[in-house]
């Protein structure tokens, strides 16, 4: 049995305040979030161990949806089972939530944010050097010397580069892989399946678009359907919010889309919160909060529901070749996606020398806070935007 059943060296309330101050000056997507709760809670506090971290990362990829805000939840999940699940998961989206709602306000009341092109030039910038060293961070941690683990990272990452997405099943296939050579069955028993089969059932997928329903129905609709089938990490979403929202429904221009999308970026905490910035577009705060509740809730429940079997199997040597071979994929994967990410954000000398600044920054000074870098990178961008434009 996962140890993590021991009494914590920690209280509920900790594990909220730490979630809250993530979800509030959590820069850099969710490649630099899961790397900052791997430092914060396994290396520093120790709250966590590399097991239940591995567990929780290993469930977040399996499982459609923001891959930041699950791993969140399962973490909260841990010692504090339900309760900690869902507070962990509330403290974690809500600072951003408010942060991004006041931004839509002040989009609708002034016509748009003319300053966020410039803010973005040097965030974006910066975010790649931040998103880097925690990929490394994360790729030393847990992929090691093991010769399997790299050859299944490696091709992982090359694919995601390739693809500029992240395909479901090679995650799967890299833990059965994993699994074969190293714990091969004997029988197939139920500990290697059922939270696979729990992972993979559809959330209400049969009534998505087949009802005449009011706007907020259809924003519910719309965006639980995005949280409960899109695979993938921060910014794989948001193709099918554009098929969605501009093209199918219209409810946003071109122009007002892109925003929403620099919205996400410039702000703390998961990237797809940018939803209820679309959501506050499209119909108020009403939208906003039915937008993001309706987006977070599948992926709440696709983590909590099968949670109890990775704990309950977790130590098996079966469910850890599995859970091994997943990782690595999943952080193949990571580190992919800070070559896609690059391809947009870096677009010229200056920005390629913010990223690189923040790298050597982040590398000499361990203890330097990530919101420092951003507020400088952000002052950067304002200056030279401007004048390179």
């Amino acid at each position: 049995m996962s140890n993590s059943i021991d009494k914590p060296s920690y209280t509920l309330w900790q594990l909220v305040l730490y979630m809250l101050r993530l979800g509030a000056f959590g820069f850099g997507g969710p490649v630099a979030l899961v790397g900052y709760m791997h430092r914060d809670l396994v290396e520093q506090r120790k709250w966590i161990t590399e097991a239940d971290y591995k567990e929780g990362l290993a469930l977040s990829q399996l499982a459609p949806g923001p891959l930041a805000a699950q791993l969140g939840i399962y973490l909260g999940y841990v010692h504090y089972r339900i309760i900690g699940a869902t507070l962990a998961g509330l403290a974690f989206v809500v600072p951003s939530f408010i942060m991004v709602v006041a931004l839509g306000w002040a989009y609708v009341r002034f016509g748009g944010i003319s300053w966020m092109q410039a803010v973005f030039y040097g965030v974006g910038a910066a975010v790649i050097g931040i998103i880097a060293m925690s990929a490394r961070k994360l790729t030393e941690k847990s992929i090691g010397k093991d010769k399997l683990l790299w050859a299944i990272y490696l091709v992982l990452a090359v694919v995601t580069v390739i693809t500029e997405s992240e395909i479901a099943w090679l995650f799967i296939a890299a833990g059965v892989l994993v699994w074969l050579l190293r714990a091969p069955p004997r029988w197939l028993g139920k500990s290697n399946l059922n939270g696979v089969a729990l992972m993979q059932l559809p959330i209400g997928g049969s009534l998505i678009g087949t009802w005449d329903a009011s706007q907020l129905t259809q924003i519910a609709l719309f965006f639980a359907k995005a949280g409960a089938f899109v695979f993938g990490s921060g910014l794989a979403i948001v193709p099918f919010l554009y098929g969605g929202t501009v093209t199918e429904h219209q409810w946003l221009t071109e122009k007002q889309f892109v925003d929403a999308v620099a919205v996400a970026m410039i702000t703390p905490g998961p990237v797809v919160i940018t939803v209820g910035f679309i959501g506050y577009l499209v119909a108020g705060l009403p939208g906003a909060a039915v937008a993001a509740g309706a987006t977070f809730l599948p992926c709440y429940l696709f983590t909590i529901i099968p949670a109890p079997y990775f704990k309950k199997y977790g130590k098996l040597p079966s469910v850890i070749a599995f859970v091994d071979g997943i990782t690595a994929a999943a952080i193949g994967a990571i580190a992919g996606s800070v070559i896609v990410i690059a391809k947009r954000s870096i677009v010229d000398v200056p920005t390629a020398v913010i990223a690189l600044i923040t790298v050597a920054l982040l590398w000499r000074f361990k203890k330097l806070q990530e919101p420092v870098v951003i507020a400088a990178a952000a002052a950067l961008g304002l200056g030279l935007y401007p004048l390179l434009h």
